[in-house]
C-alpha cells in the first residue's frame, strides 16, 4: 500500500480577514478523504495549512513522512476554497513543486483545480481530478501502487474524470459522467488534527471551542450564480445515526462547546431532523450548533425540530430584499419567504442571520434599497454581505463572462471587487456593505434596550440615516462607465 501526504492549502495567515476574525476549521473534506484512505488500508500522513506558519511547516512535513503521493485535496466544505483565491492556488503550486522536488507524486483535486486544472499541472501535478473526484481516485490508487514510477497517461488509461498535461497542453479523459461517491459515512480522521492548537485559536479569540461537521454533500437547487465544480446538482446525504455518532465522538473526544454544520442545507426534510434528534438524546445529548438553509425549507415543524436537536443558530441564503434579483437569480424563493422563515426560527428561539449579495447583474438602487428594507423589517441577528461573484461554470458565469477583466478571483476574502461591470464601483459595493452592517448592529441593540430611541442610540440612529442620504444623494457618481467591448481585429 501507499503511504500518502493529504493535505489542503487554505493558509490563515494569507487571508488577512479571516485570521483577523479568528473561527478557522479543521479542513473536513480532507479529513474525510483520509479516512477513506486510510479504510482503504494506506499509510496516511496529514498536513493541515490552516494554522502552519507557512510553506516550511510543509516543507518538514515532507522530509518526515517522505510520502509516496502527495494528495492535494482541497477542503471544498470551507467557501472560501470554493472561491479559488489567489494566494491560495499559489499556494498550492508551491506545495505541488517542493513534493515533486522531494520526489512524490501529486495528485490535485478541488474546485480550482476542476475550473482551472492547467497551473496544478503545470506546477508539477502529475494529474488533476475532476469534480469531487474520489471515484477516480480509487481507481488510480491500485494502479500507483503497483508501477510507483508509471507515467500519467497510462496510470489514467481507460479512466474518466482526471487531466493530465500532453505537450504542455491540458488533456482531460473523457468517458462516462463520474458522480460522486454516494455514500461517506464514518467518521473523519479527526486523530490527525492538531486539535488543542485549534482550541486554544479559538478561546482566545472568542471563548470558546468549535468544530465543524457535515451531514451532507451538494445541494440540488440551481441558483444561477452558483458554482458547482464538485457535486454538481447531486444532494448526498448521510444517515441521522451516522450524523449523530460523529456528533458523539467529538463531544466525548475534543469537547467542543459548539458545532457549525457546513452543509450547503442541513436536514432538508425534518423527518431527518426528528430521527438525528432521537439519535443523539438515545447517546446521552449532543452538541449546541449552527447551520445554512433556505426560508422555503423552513416550515413550523423543521423550525420545531432543529431547536429540538439543538440547532442554535440558522443561516438563509436571503441574497436580496428584491424579488425582481431574487428571480433573475433563479433563487425559488421569495421575499415574503424571507420574513416567514425568520419568525418561525425566532419563535423557536433559534438566531437567524442573513447571507446578502451584492451587485447582482443589473441590480437598481431601488433593489439595493429593498435589501436595506428586508433587513429593517425582518431584524436579523446577523448578516454576510458579499458582492456577486462569477465562477466557471454557473450561468451567471456566462452571461458576464464577456465583461471579466484580467481578474478573475478574488487575492484574498476581502477584496469585495466587482470583477465584471455591474451597475456601481466596487467602492460603493463596500460603502452599501458598511452600512448594512451598522444598520444590524444597531438594530441588535434597539432589540436588547426595548428602549426609547435616545441618548446614544438616537444618535447612532440619526448618523447612519444621515451616511445612508450622504451616500444617495452621490450614488449617480459610483456609477460604472458603460462597458466597452474589448477591441478586435
Amino acid at each position: 500500500m501507499l503511504s500518502i501526504l493529504v493535505c489542503h492549502s487554505y493558509f490563515l495567515r494569507l487571508d488577512q480577514k479571516q485570521l483577523e476574525r479568528g473561527k478557522p476549521y479543521p479542513p473536513l473534506a480532507t479529513l474525510q478523504v483520509a479516512a477513506m484512505l486510510r479504510k482503504a488500508g494506506h499509510q496516511v500522513s496529514l498536513f493541515d495549512a490552516m494554522l502552519a506558519e507557512g510553506l516550511d511547516d510543509y516543507d518538514r512535513t515532507l522530509r518526515a513522512t517522505q510520502p509516496q503521493l502527495v494528495l492535494l485535496y482541497e477542503d471544498t466544505f470551507n467557501f472560501l476554497s470554493k472561491m479559488c483565491l489567489g494566494t491560495m492556488r499559489r499556494a498550492a503550486c508551491e506545495m505541488i513543486a517542493s513534493a515533486r522536488r522531494a520526489g512524490a507524486r501529486v495528485i490535485a483535486a478541488g474546485p480550482d483545480v476542476s475550473d482551472a486544472p492547467a497551473p496544478y499541472l503545470r506546477a508539477g501535478a502529475d494529474l488533476a481530478l475532476v469534480g469531487e473526484g474520489l471515484s477516480a481516485l480509487l481507481d488510480l490508487l491500485p494502479r500507483l501502487d503497483s508501477r510507483p514510477h508509471a507515467h500519467s497517461d497510462e496510470l489514467k488509461e481507460g479512466l474518466a474524470g482526471m487531466a493530465s498535461l500532453s505537450q504542455g497542453e491540458v488533456v482531460t479523459a473523457n468517458g462516462a459522467r463520474i458522480l460522486p461517491v454516494a455514500q461517506l459515512d464514518g467518521i473523519a480522521a479527526w486523530d490527525l488534527v492538531d486539535m488543542e492548537r485549534y482550541r486554544a485559536t479559538w478561546l482566545a479569540a472568542h471563548g470558546y471551542f468549535s468544530l465543524n461537521m457535515a451531514g451532507s454533500r451538494g445541494c440540488s437547487f440551481r441558483c444561477a450564480w452558483c458554482a458547482k465544480p464538485t457535486w454538481g446538482n447531486h444532494y448526498l446525504q448521510r444517515t441521522p445515526q451516522d450524523v449523530a455518532s460523529e456528533m458523539i465522538h467529538l463531544k466525548r473526544n475534543f469537547n467542543p462547546h459548539h458545532i457549525w454544520f457546513a452543509d450547503d442545507i442541513f436536514g432538508f426534510r425534518a423527518d431527518w431532523v426528528s430521527a438525528f434528534t432521537a439519535a443523539i438524546e438515545a447517546a446521552g445529548g449532543g452538541v449546541p450548533f449552527t447551520i445554512q438553509t433556505r426560508a422555503d425549507l423552513v416550515s413550523e415543524r423543521m423550525a420545531r425540530e432543529l431547536k429540538n436537536a439543538g440547532c442554535a443558530e440558522a443561516w438563509l441564503g436571503a441574497e436580496s430584499g428584491s424579488q425582481r434579483v431574487l428571480d433573475a437569480m433563479n433563487k425559488g424563493t421569495t421575499v415574503g419567504q424571507l420574513h416567514i422563515a425568520r419568525e418561525r426560527l425566532k419563535s423557536a428561539d433559534i438566531r437567524v442571520g442573513f447571507f446578502i449579495q451584492l451587485g447582482y447583474l443589473n441590480e437598481q438602487l431601488a433593489d439595493i434599497l429593498a435589501t436595506r428594507d428586508l433587513l429593517a423589517a425582518a431584524r436579523p441577528d446577523d448578516i454576510g454581505v458579499s458582492v456577486s461573484y462569477p465562477l466557471p461554470g454557473t450561468k451567471f458565469y456566462e452571461l458576464v463572462k464577456a465583461q471579466l477583466g484580467g481578474k478573475t478571483h478574488w487575492h484574498e476574502s476581502s477584496d469585495l471587487d466587482m470583477m465584471f461591470h455591474g451597475t456601481y464601483t466596487s467602492e460603493f459595493y463596500r460603502e452599501i456593505r458598511n452600512l448594512l452592517h451598522d444598520q444590524v448592529s444597531l438594530q441588535a441593540v434597539d432589540t436588547a434596550a426595548s428602549a426609547n430611541p435616545s441618548g446614544d442610540r438616537g444618535l447612532a440612529k440619526r448618523t447612519l440615516d444621515q451616511r445612508w442620504r450622504d451616500l444617495l444623494i452621490r450614488e449617480v457618481e459610483y456609477r460604472s462607465r458603460p462597458h466597452q467591448p474589448a477591441a478586435t481585429g
